[in-house]
């Protein structure tokens, strides 16, 4: 995940976002981060369309790659402008809830939530275990079924068009 939150496209999209909030608004988020689902232009238009759709209130991550630096380790009441391919904002997301599984215990409630192919447990095993798999390789990493899985669980906040 790449943050491309200073882009001013993005910036802008934050601000709509802030200004459509309630004056007096206990929940004004001051920080947020921007980034696509997947790690391919077809994922990341997929998956964001999904959230759109109401479908995907889930996603799940490596948590090797927090370890490792590469991303930041999210945080309940997090906010998050997910981008489409092109880097184009579409919505904003906030995290309601995060849990720490092995890869072998992410059940079926969560594939369900991740709203992906025919939501099963099955299919989110075989999509996640190639997903990881190839997440692993950058990180020199084996991925294994007792892999650590971020489990993170979120709400649409804001849709709009730019």
């Amino acid at each position: 995940m790449v943050n491309k939150k200073d882009e001013p496209d993005i910036r802008a999209y934050w601000q709509a976002f802030l200004e459509s909030l309630p004056p007096g608004s206990v929940h004004r988020p001051d920080d947020y981060q921007a980034w696509s689902f997947g790690n391919s232009p077809r994922m990341a238009d997929e998956l964001g369309e999904l959230v759109l759709q109401g479908k995907k209130t889930a996603t799940a991550s490596l948590v090797w790659l927090f370890e490792a630096g590469i991303e930041p380790y999210p945080e309940v009441g997090d906010c998050h402008v997910i981008l489409d391919s092109l880097g184009k904002p579409i919505c904003i997301i906030h995290t309601t809830e995060l849990e720490v599984r092995a890869f072998e215990e992410v059940g079926e409630e969560h594939a369900y939530l991740e709203g992906e192919g025919d939501r099963s447990l099955h299919y989110w095993r075989e999509a996640h275990w190639a997903f990881f798999t190839d997440e692993c390789g950058k990180l020199e990493r084996v991925p294994n079924m007792r892999m650590p899985v971020l489990c993170e669980k979120f709400a649409l906040v804001y849709a709009h068009e730019p």
